[in-house]
């Protein structure tokens, strides 16, 4: 059995960030199953089963009281559930993996920055990282401002690297650095 999750809940100007509950799994299903959310991300399924979304539920307790990953609900104030955003922790290195999505309805009212913003804090802040990275696939320069927004800098293009459903994909490298988060004004161009 996994330990109850110790896994903090913070809140933002017009989010709550959380763990994840099982009563969520139908909302997952619902914004993560949209076809659009899911054809920019690399793991998300088309079409999401419910028992998808209660199993990968299930499995952040795990991840998180094994410091491989830290998954936030990102919410409303009034817990109406909008998407997903977490950390995929590489503890021997320092070093996380950003990834996010948030359903169709919510797009362009900057929450997924507002989110990306807090997790990018709470990693280097709470968990001691040194680094943080994300891509996204470059049809989705959407998720790239996303990026810049929340303090990374572009790093690179790797052409056709990512394939999916049967097509090759470009993507887009961003990181940031502990110290370039931590003291902006140390670091040129920032």
């Amino acid at each position: 059995m996994v330990p109850v999750s110790t896994q903090p809940t913070f809140y933002t100007e017009r989010l709550v960030l959380r763990p994840f509950s099982l009563a969520d799994a139908p909302t997952v299903q619902q914004l993560a199953g949209d076809w659009q959310v899911a054809a920019n991300t690399l793991t998300l399924p088309h079409p999401y089963a419910e028992e998808v979304a209660i199993e990968w539920i299930r499995a952040h307790p795990r991840g998180y009281a094994d410091g491989k990953e830290v998954v936030f609900a990102i919410a409303l104030p009034d817990n109406t559930l909008i998407g997903a955003i977490g950390l995929g922790i590489v503890k021997e290195f320092q070093l996380a993996e950003l990834g996010y999505w948030v359903g169709v309805p919510y797009w362009g009212k900057g929450y997924c920055t507002e989110a990306a913003r807090a997790v990018v804090d709470y990693g280097f802040r709470h968990l001691g990282l040194n680094r943080i990275q994300s891509t996204h696939f470059s049809q989705n320069p959407a998720s790239g401002r996303v990026m810049e927004k929340a303090g990374m800098t572009r790093e690179g293009y790797r052409p056709q690297h990512t394939r999916r459903w049967g097509e090759f994909h470009d993507i887009v490298l961003y990181g940031i650095l502990r110290q370039d988060w931590l003291n902006p004004a140390a670091t040129p161009d920032r």
